[in-house]
């Protein structure tokens, strides 16, 4: 079995944690913080660590760029949780009120919501606009991670 390891940033500290890619499962705690490296919901990010807590690292991030007067962002957001609850700990979920956030909203050209964007390796490498369901939202982010 391969011992390669992964480097997880905490949501809570930003530390960055080195885990065994096999103990992923194993509900990984930090080791600065001490803080559950993955908690069955979404992190919510903002401007000032979006970078530390989303780009860095080796963790897919989904994220979903919403804003709370949005209907469709609503009704999403369940669906949204319980993917997070599907794709951890392969894939880190995230939101971004794009209303309080609107820097991060502008950085990545954020024209409709609610929008997902996945990153890996620090890059974006899909875009999806509109509402999904939680079995939608596993399926495209599977899809996409697949093409990469």
């Amino acid at each position: 079995m391969s011992d390669s390891a992964m480097m997880i940033p905490c949501q809570q500290c930003a530390a960055l944690n080195r885990v065994p890619s096999a103990r992923l499962v194993d509900n990984p705690v930090c080791g600065r913080c001490r803080h559950a490296l993955f908690v069955g919901k979404p992190a919510i990010l903002e401007e000032g660590d979006f970078d530390r807590k989303a780009l860095a690292g080796d963790l897919p991030v989904l994220v979903d760029f919403w804003a709370p007067w949005c209907g469709p962002c609503v009704n999403m957001a369940p669906h949204f949780t319980e993917a997070t609850r599907q794709l951890e700990p392969q894939v880190r979920l995230a939101k971004v009120d794009t209303e309080a956030q609107q820097g991060l909203g502008g950085r990545f050209q954020i024209r409709s919501i609610p929008t997902l964007i996945l990153f890996a390796a620090g890059r974006e490498i899909a875009r999806q606009s509109g509402g999904m369901s939680s079995s939608q939202i596993v399926q495209w982010t599977r899809q996409q991670l697949g093409r990469h």
